[in-house]
């Protein structure tokens, strides 16, 4: 399966749908949208992620790289992610520096 990342800016959120796989290609792609999101005003970044069935470590690097840009003032969030996506997030130990959840915070 391909990848494919919508975004949606309301308020201070950004809400980026990530589907299919986010391979080292698909992370360049992922990384030219979230470079466009340090400059905005943003307070919470949420990851939609339960249409993603593959993350390499490319993928994690930008998510490394968007916590790190954007600052502590930003939360990050990756809601819904498959046990394949969780378990790289955690053997990294970036669920520490990421809210890990099931559905989207209020």
């Amino acid at each position: 399966m391909s990848y494919d990342a919508t975004l949606n800016l309301t308020d201070d959120t950004a809400r980026i749908r990530l589907m299919g796989e986010l391979d080292y290609q698909a992370a360049l792609q992922f990384q030219t949208l979230v470079e466009g999101l340090v400059k905005e005003e943003i307070g919470r970044l949420v990851l939609l992620a339960q249409e993603l069935e593959y993350m390499a470590s490319a993928g994690l690097r930008v998510l490394v790289f968007a916590k790190q840009k954007m600052g502590p003032k930003v939360d990050v969030y990756v809601v819904g992610a498959r046990e394949m996506v969780r378990e790289t997030i955690e053997k990294a130990g970036f669920d520490h520096s990421v809210y890990l959840v099931d559905t989207e915070p209020a």
